[in-house]
């Protein structure tokens, strides 16, 4: 993900407009007719390239797929700490497991949460003479013994999610006038998703109140189911930061980077950030990140918008790469400084 930086010691500031709902897309729309799939497509066309946000309902997920992913997670979070800290992730090579209160990054500032970070569940590739390092990402996650209803649950989401996530970009494409089935290929049976189980245990008391910091992020599309506590800031065209009421039974959609890379700026990925509940408030959520595969090239995209392409706003200190992983590596490099420093400390830029 990209990140903007502010000091770690100045509190983030409030929205200055209160909290302002972002587009609402119902994805069934699809299905109700030649009129109703029109009006969700120029619906998503403007959410899309406007704003980079929206609040997606009509996805079919159900109440009881996600209970049974809510009470995996609860449950893991209400188990005794030495049981988390056994998932540590400072002990895995590919960036999965357990991250402690204050362990991840954004911005060189200290996120305050606590997660559990879960991919496709495959064998580790240790690359070899000539492979990119990326490879270092794909692997085993790390499961609670003592919870085996949380793998289950969260394999199985994964999968869900992914389907939901497949259906709305070729939706997306569709809106813009691009091959709805242009994106296929760098996914299938080698893509790499990414779902985080997430706790923001309240203001950390120290004058900031960074959950997550600003950024944007590095994939394709992001699938978001928040509690209702609140807490999730995005960057509207005002330049200023807006609360965003969380809907029942919605995700919250961001694009990733990729799409604004692909389509020239077109396609926004917006900035985004994360305020601690106050006090000691708990706040949970559940990002998943849809992702092609690692060695994935992502070509520019057909599309007849394209002349009206502002270009894609560029970060210095974040270079985009040609092929997906290293993008990716990059990010987790960065995020989690423990992991690389214990597992790649060759790939690390020296200070």
């Amino acid at each position: 993900m990209t990140t903007y930086t502010s000091s770690p010691n100045h509190r983030l500031p409030g929205p200055q407009h209160g909290s302002r709902q972002l587009p609402i897309i119902d994805l069934s729309a699809a299905d109700r007719g030649p009129h109703a799939r029109a009006l969700l497509h120029a619906q998503l066309h403007s959410a899309a390239h406007d704003v980079g946000f929206f609040q997606l309902v009509g996805h079919g997920v159900s109440e009881q797929e996600t209970g049974a992913l809510l009470r995996a997670m609860h449950r893991f979070f209400a188990l005794p700490e030495t049981d988390r800290l056994a998932l540590d992730n400072v002990n895995s090579p590919h960036f999965r497991g357990y991250t402690r209160t204050g362990d991840e990054r954004t911005g060189g500032s200290r996120d305050w949460r606590d997660q559990l970070d879960i991919g496709a569940e495959r064998a580790p590739h240790v690359p070899g003479p000539g492979e990119p390092a990326y490879w270092w990402l794909e692997g085993p996650n790390q499961w609670p013994a003592a919870l085996p209803e949380l793998r289950t649950a969260a394999l199985a989401w994964i999968d869900r999610l992914s389907s939901v996530a497949e259906r709305l970009l070729r939706e997306l494409l569709t809106a813009i006038g691009a091959p709805a089935g242009f994106y296929d290929p760098v996914f299938g049976q080698r893509a790499h998703p990414h779902l985080k189980l997430v706790r923001y245990p309240g203001n950390a008391g120290e004058g900031a109140d960074q959950g997550v910091g600003a950024h944007k992020d590095y994939g394709f599309l992001t699938l978001l189911l928040q509690d209702q506590v609140g807490g999730l800031q995005v960057q509207r065209e005002d330049g200023l930061f807006h609360d965003v009421p969380p809907l029942p039974g919605a995700f919250v959609v961001n694009l990733g980077e990729l799409l604004e890379v692909a389509t020239n700026g077109y396609l926004l990925a917006t900035n985004h950030r994360v305020v601690s509940p106050p006090g000691a408030t708990e706040r949970f959520s559940v990002p998943f990140f849809y992702n092609p595969r690692l060695d994935a090239r992502i070509e520019p995209l057909p599309f007849p918008y394209a002349s009206a392409a502002p270009g894609v706003t560029t970060d210095p200190d974040n270079p985009l790469f040609a092929e997906y992983g290293f993008n990716e590596l990059k990010g987790k490099l960065r995020a989690h400084p423990l992991v690389a420093a214990r597992h790649h400390a060759g790939l690390l830029t020296p200070a």
